[in-house]
């Protein structure tokens, strides 16, 4: 049904800096949905790799003010859009943020994947209830770290904070090194620590419905305040040269509030007196200068597959070597080859592992966000049966 859900939103959603779906292809041999998006060249992950790779390297390429105020002023825009039509995004992170290159609508946001997105304006249950862990790891609001049960579209201004902090630092604000295990769980302690670590623990008089989080005896068990006394966002952000009295900071201040009721709206985010001040905002977030960012790559499934099987036959040749190796060295006449893992047919493999490619891949792995993002590319395939015979009879 997420299919059918994305499908209907995207056909009603209008707007410059979200992504426009152009066509829907059904394929009733092979029950699959195509869909056909505008292609853009470059995502915010790309280019925020590209430069942290250029810092790691010591050379100097930064991502320019002018840049950084253009494309956060793009997502705000997006984003507004969104929440002035009831729909929560829930899963905003760099690689879901397109940006279109040379052509009438070059250095243009675009906000992709809509695959997590929802109606929030009268739901009939609880939105933790339908779903009960949304957004990606490190983009992932306390609140929803805490099992807030009804969260707001605040969810979605703190991840905008996060990719912000992002873009001025070329590095994950609240990266955290453990893998996000896919749970119905949303409490994650090593998270909160990340999040504690960089901000400082909240105070129940800057957040006083903290108390009512569903998660915030296990809070108060797990953690001791005095272990985070001498963390905060001002001392974080100025290790990375970004000063508490410029206006970048106290707007991203305001996007990192940890109680959801202050934190500012994208509405007023946009008319934040960092907007104001030069460089402004433009339309073309290169500034109508070289894009010196490679084009992201694009596989077809059937490429992707073959990408896939050369990775585990080298890690197979590599494995057995290994056991040749341990094998010799204890005097035995040689190790069992590893257990050849069993690939699936086209059939079985579609529905089981290509329902949501280019959702599943970067919601799995938030530290390794999949290059080859076949929505982003142009088409995206949904081969559940179930979905499409669902779509079929509702369009």
């Amino acid at each position: 049904m997420s299919a059918c859900r994305e499908i209907a939103l995207l056909r009603e959603l209008k707007h410059p800096n979200v992504i426009n779906l152009q066509r829907v292809f059904l394929s009733h041999a092979d029950r699959k949905v195509w869909l056909l998006f505008d292609y853009a060249e470059h995502d915010l992950w790309h280019i925020i790799k590209f430069h942290r790779a250029a810092k790691a390297n010591k050379k100097t390429v930064q991502v320019t003010k002018g840049m950084v105020k253009s494309l956060l002023y793009q997502i705000l825009d997006g984003i507004r859009y969104l929440h002035s039509n009831w729909v929560l995004h829930r899963d905003l992170k760099p690689a879901n943020i397109l940006v279109m290159g040379e052509g009438t609508e070059r250095g243009r946001v675009k906000i992709a994947d809509m695959g997590f997105a929802r109606l929030f304006n009268s739901p009939l249950k609880p939105l933790a209830d339908l779903d009960p862990v949304v957004v990606t790891f490190w983009y992932r609001a306390p609140e929803l770290l805490l099992g807030a049960r009804h969260y707001t579209k605040a969810i979605d201004i703190w991840a905008i904070g996060c990719i912000f902090a992002e873009l001025l630092t070329s590095e994950p604000i609240f990266h955290c090194r453990q893998e996000d295990i896919k749970t119905s769980n949303p409490y994650h302690h090593d998270q909160l620590d990340r999040i504690f670590n960089v901000m400082g623990f909240p105070q129940e008089k800057d957040w006083v419905d903290i108390k009512k989080m569903p998660e915030h005896g296990t809070l108060m068990k797990d953690f001791k305040k005095n272990n985070y006394s001498s963390s905060s966002l001002v001392k974080y952000m100025d290790r990375h040269k970004i000063k508490p009295d410029g206006k970048a900071f106290m707007l991203l201040q305001k996007l990192l509030t940890m109680d959801p009721t202050k934190r500012i709206t994208s509405e007023l985010a946009m008319q934040d007196p960092y907007f104001l001040e030069d460089p402004l905002p433009t339309q073309d977030v290169f500034a109508g200068g070289p894009i010196p960012y490679p084009k992201r790559e694009f596989l077809s499934d059937e490429e992707q597959d073959d990408k896939s099987d050369n990775k585990k036959k080298v890690f197979m040749e590599q494995n057995w070597t290994n056991q040749q190796r341990a094998a010799a060295t204890k005097g035995g006449g040689g190790g069992e080859p590893a257990s050849k893992r069993v690939r699936l047919g086209h059939h079985q493999s579609s529905i089981a592992g290509q329902q949501n490619f280019s959702h599943m891949t970067q919601r799995n792995h938030p530290n390794q966000q999949h290059p080859n993002h076949v929505q982003q590319g142009g088409m995206m395939n949904y081969t559940n049966s179930q979905q499409s015979s669902n779509f079929n009879q509702r369009y």
